[in-house]
């Protein structure tokens, strides 16, 4: 589908058929926003050695890149090159590449009917500037990737690590009681307990922490 300085195309192959050469083209600036290093493996070009003199590469990454398969690898590479490394505590809400502020592509929602992923190649002015003034607002409000590791834990139990990887999984109460052996209101009791420990405002919050904080764990 096609629209003014916008075209959609399905699936990483098209991207890559399509758009591949645009990103292999870039001088100035690349951006890339991902909550998981698949998301932009295929299309986006691999980091060199170095950067070539004067081409800033900054990467955003949720906390899934640490238990992606290679993910660690990943951060350590791009690192070596010269990229900057960002990470957010969840997933990026976007996830986006933009090209010297002149081009910016949009990956849409995963399908759970396993159909193809769309994604948005954007030339209009207008809104590739948006695009880039969304990816520095989240720029900002994240933390660097050695920052990011020297974070602190909370110190939990061997009670608590449990009822963490149940919200990491995202049970059901009942459920994860009954796995746990527990009573529903004792789970739900612990659960309250976590989300306070973790600043959760929410079920959904703390289920993005608990992955959070179990990724970093096994990443360690």
């Amino acid at each position: 589908m096609t629209t003014r300085g916008i075209v959609t195309l399905r699936g990483e192959a098209e991207l890559v058929r399509r758009a591949g050469a645009l990103f292999d083209g870039v001088r100035r600036e690349f951006l890339c926003a991902a909550g998981e290093p698949e998301t932009w493996s295929a299309a986006a070009p691999r980091a060199p050695r170095a950067l070539p003199p004067g081409l800033v590469v900054r990467k955003l990454y949720g906390p899934g890149v640490f238990r992606a398969s290679g993910g660690r690898e990943l951060l350590e590479r791009l690192g070596e090159a010269g990229a900057e490394i960002r990470i957010s505590s969840a997933p990026p809400a976007h996830e986006a590449i933009v090209v010297d502020g002149r081009l910016a592509v949009l990956a849409g929602p995963r399908s759970a009917a396993g159909e193809p992923r769309t994604y948005s190649v954007v030339r209009e002015p207008g809104v590739v500037a948006g695009v880039r003034a969304l990816f520095e607002t989240a720029w900002e409000t994240t933390e660097d990737l050695a920052t990011y590791r020297r974070m602190p834990f909370p110190r939990l139990g061997d009670a608590d690590r449990t009822v963490l990887r149940a919200l990491a999984a995202g049970h059901t109460d009942e459920a994860a009681s009954r796995r746990l052996g527990v009573s529903l209101r004792t789970y739900r009791r612990r659960v309250a307990a976590l989300m306070t420990a973790l600043d959760a405002r929410s079920r959904f919050q703390a289920g993005l922490r608990a992955r959070e904080i179990l990724g970093r764990r096994s990443a360690g």
